[in-house]
């Protein structure tokens, strides 16, 4: 197993910053840990309402950094935010160094087991995506997947490499604002939270590299319960023109292209998000 910090100080600075973050919510906030075999994992929890949502966040993110998600989502629904073992944020460290998506979806599994949550609609965005499609829990209702990593392999296009490669090497925010102008939608620019969290991040943390396609056969099977997917017209990565066909080649689905959306979901997106959501919500759990 690995530790996602570089250092203690790193650890240390980045659970400040999360923490700090959480302490400076403007709606009410519930903290739970659980114990699973990925270490303590936290969560953060906000509204009282309707079915429950557990949202799984994307590299590198994290409760703290999805507060605009929890916000908007917990006005509709009970939300759950997960902090994934082995990303930086408040849950333990350690990453195995082969083998993570699976390793993450058992985790979850024993996630929803812990803190007695059930019959959920679970959402993922980008990695969580992966992770979320991982998962075989029959505490899982529905899914909805943004921006999802595991069905294909993601584009990197040359500017995008070389953005990255100048961020990791030296993180300064401009720098960092640099590389998240080519996640968002063209003219549009990047939030400052956002720039300030992955400065902080790439100073502190060890990368982690997108997941490979999940197997044919485990997206078939996720079928068996409702799913919807979406992505953003103008995401580099996962662009919907190679999104969609696979889509629709392994699970028989029908891809929802967020217009005016990037890859990165930003606070004017997430009424979109919502809507994903709500196709499911408000469906039968059986």
């Amino acid at each position: 197993m690995s530790s996602v910090y570089k250092s203690s100080r790193g650890r240390l600075a980045v659970r400040q910053w999360c923490s700090a973050a959480l302490a400076r919510a403007d709606f009410p906030l519930a903290h739970a840990t659980v114990d699973t075999s990925g270490g303590r994992v936290a969560l953060v929890s906000a509204g009282h309402q309707g079915p429950r949502v557990v949202l799984v966040p994307g590299t590198g993110f994290n409760a703290a950094v999805a507060l605009p998600w929890l916000r908007a989502l917990s006005g509709r629904w009970a939300t759950t935010v997960v902090d994934l073992p082995g990303q930086p944020g408040l849950s333990d460290p350690h990453r195995p160094r082969r083998g993570r998506v699976a390793w993450y979806g058992r985790v979850l599994d024993e996630v929803l087991a812990a803190a007695d949550l059930d019959r959920v609609v679970l959402v993922g965005n980008s990695l969580g995506a992966a992770v979320a499609l991982a998962a075989d829990s029959p505490r899982i209702a529905a899914r909805v997947l943004v921006s999802p990593a595991g069905l294909i392999r993601l584009t990197v296009e040359p500017a995008l490499a070389l953005a990255s490669a100048r961020w990791l090497l030296r993180p300064t925010p401009e720098h960092t604002r640099r590389m998240l102008r080519l996640f968002v939608a063209p003219g549009e620019d990047p939030p400052e939270n956002e720039v300030e969290w992955m400065t902080l991040m790439a100073a502190n943390c060890r990368t982690t590299l997108a997941p490979p396609p999940l197997p044919a056969e485990l997206l078939a099977r996720r079928t068996d319960r409702p799913c919807v997917v979406g992505t953003g017209e103008h995401d580099r990565f996962l662009p919907p023109r190679r999104l969609a066909p696979a889509l629709r080649r392994t699970m028989d689905l029908e891809l929802q292209i967020l217009p005016s959306m990037g890859h990165l979901t930003t606070p004017d997106h997430l009424d979109a998000v919502v809507s994903l959501i709500a196709e499911v919500a408000a469906q039968p759990t059986g």
